[in-house]
């Protein structure tokens, strides 16, 4: 049974999943502007009320009406509050997750997270390649599997969801053929970000700059000095000021464009462009020597893919190099590095538009100027004299008064993030102990996002995006998630959760979930819809939609127990919990999160 087709045998099913699908209209726009209708940002209060007193007797309990979300974090949490909280800074809430951050705090939650070791990507990686056959060529897929599989069972999850949030910033992509075969590069360069992600900002500058994988996704390893009519490769020149740490135009404090005659002022132009790019030539593979064989790589040092470049002085610019107001000459590649890594940092553009990117991946598309500017101000000083701390950044963004939940949509979310929620409520195993998940680009047959895949430096989606003619654009809103949503992709990702709530995800169904605990309540859906709505929705399901899943429930076959018919109930019982997760995971109210 394909959804979003006139086969479906429930009328419910077929409503809610042509809901999610636009109608079935032609056309992405239409679609993109049914989703932006509950997407918008605006105030729903009392349109969500959620039940309290008959659900199961354990720690998820949605909030009552009478109890609504806050940040007063000096308070006990709710389960609705922990949850909401924990689907912003994890890859999705789990029921001991809502249940001992509620007798908790997030501050303490956060510090606690700041204070667990870091997973390596890189040892899963290099230890899956010891196994294959010598001289086998590494593929994507032993990154691709360490990926889900600490998204899904890590203990670090902060750190691993604000590295997965980073890798979208600081962008390198295993769809360029040069890294394709690069997984344990790739995985080392996911590790950096995840190293510094609780580090300061201007080591992380420097960790990207240097790590070889960047060199070779954008041109600058082996950038050479000019030379009669060849100048520097002003590719990653360009792209660590526009998309990594100032912009095209310059900002106000609380990311606001500066106005000049009314007018956008732009940030930098090609001349900076020209002058940073001499700061990166010479740069190329690390090693014992910088022999010319070694700088075009010839020469191959065993752990040359996870180590950090190094200057070869023959290839560098000697000449001015002139930029953002800063100019330096006759120094080292590592002297004129450093100040040129020191301008971008101590730009005041940098805070609001790091911070801002910030909380468009993990909390809202459309921050307002106020939350930016405090997060802004955390960056410029962590209230220490440190600027820079990724701690305090962090914090500003999680423990924002507008992270809250405050009744409306605040961003779409992305397919990934999907996935790894439903692995992660649902606690999903993998059958292989490795989460063998390949490739999910198909927008049809499978997620339209693979990550570390994205299509280009600019990521899946542009911050800025905007789906045009709709509601969004209308109120000047943006929706980054909706680039790569349209008619093809909420198709596909209804068809594809079709198959894997009941059968698992990944090559020969790998990975599958653990419903034990949503079947002891199939007897009771309105139990059951509370224990989802809280691991699903944060406990924010409407009214309309609960009711509309429970007559679902309601209508799945489950006789009356006698010796003859036990296996009519179970069929009963798990098309029932089947049924509660797809219609809420199909819902535009799960698509939209709060």
């Amino acid at each position: 049974m394909k959804l979003c087709s006139p086969t479906s045998t429930s009328a419910l099913f077929f409503a809610l999943s042509l809901a999610a699908c636009g109608g079935g209209t032609p056309g992405g726009d239409a679609a993109a502007d049914r989703t932006a209708a509950n997407f918008s940002v605006r105030s729903v209060s009392g349109a969500a009320s959620v039940r309290s007193g008959d659900g199961p007797s354990d720690p998820l309990t949605p909030v009552s009406p009478a109890q609504p979300p806050g940040n007063t974090t000096s308070s006990p949490l709710t389960p609705a509050i922990a949850a909401h909280f924990l689907a912003q800074a994890t890859f999705g809430p789990t029921a001991a997750g809502i249940s001992a951050l509620s007798a908790s705090s997030k501050e303490d939650w956060i510090s606690s997270e700041f204070k667990k070791p870091q997973t390596l990507h890189r040892n899963y990686v290099q230890d899956a390649a010891s196994l294959l056959p010598a001289g086998t060529v590494l593929s994507p897929a032993e990154m691709y599997q360490t990926f889900w599989k600490q998204a899904a069972t890590g203990d670090d999850q902060l750190r691993q969801r604000v590295t997965f949030a980073l890798s979208q910033i600081f962008v390198i992509s295993m769809i360029d053929d040069n890294l394709y075969t690069r997984a344990i590069g790739v995985a080392s360069y996911y590790d950096m970000l995840g190293q510094f992600a609780f580090g300061n900002f201007r080591d992380l500058l420097q960790g990207v700059a240097l790590h070889p994988m960047m060199g070779i996704y954008l041109s600058h390893m082996r950038n050479q000095k000019e030379s009669g009519s060849r100048v520097p490769d002003e590719n990653f020149a360009r792209e660590i000021m526009q998309l990594m740490t100032i912009g095209l135009y310059q900002l106000n404090p609380d990311g606001s464009q500066k106005l000049q005659n009314g007018r956008p002022v732009e940030t930098y132009t090609h001349d900076d462009v020209a002058g940073l790019a001499k700061v990166f030539t010479g740069w190329s593979w690390a090693g014992p020597d910088q022999s010319a064989p070694r700088f075009y790589g010839l020469s191959k040092d065993p752990a040359r893919d996870w180590t950090p470049m190094q200057n070869y002085p023959a290839y560098h610019s000697t000449s001015t190099k002139s930029f953002l107001g800063t100019s330096v000459s006759g120094g080292s590649g590592e002297a004129d590095l450093k100040a040129a890594l020191d301008t971008l940092f101590q730009h005041p553009n940098t805070g609001p538009f790091i911070g801002r990117l910030l909380i468009q991946h993990l909390v809202s598309s459309n921050p307002s100027p106020a939350y930016v500017g405090r997060v802004a101000a955390a960056f410029a000083n962590n209230g220490s004299g440190v600027r820079g701390d990724m701690r305090a950044v962090l914090r500003a963004v999680l423990l924002d008064p507008e992270a809250a939940d405050n009744g409306s949509p605040k961003k779409l979310r992305e397919p990934i993030l999907r996935l790894t929620h439903w692995m992660r409520a649902f606690n999903a195993k993998s059958t292989s102990g490795r989460f063998i998940l390949p490739g999910m680009d198909d927008a049809l047959n499978g997620l339209a996002q693979t990550p570390l895949r994205s299509p280009s430096v600019f990521n899946f989606f542009r911050p800025s995006y905007t789906p045009p003619n709709t509601s969004l654009s209308a109120q000047g809103l943006q929706a980054p998630e909706m680039q790569i949503t349209g008619e093809p992709s909420v198709t596909g990702y209804l068809n594809f959760m079709q198959w894997v709530i009941p059968t698992g995800v990944g090559v020969n169904h790998d990975i599958k979930a653990n419903y034990s605990a949503e079947l002891a309540l199939a007897g009771q859906p309105p139990q059951l819809v509370d224990r989802i709505n809280l691991l699903l929705l944060s406990g924010t399901m409407s009214t309309t939609l609960r009711n509309q899943i429970l007559g679902a429930l309601n209508a799945v076959y489950m006789p009356v127990p006698s010796s003859s018919n036990a296996a009519q109930i179970d069929a009963g019982r798990i098309n029932r919990v089947y049924m509660a997760i797809y219609l809420t995971m199909a819902s535009p109210e799960y698509l939209a999160q709060r």
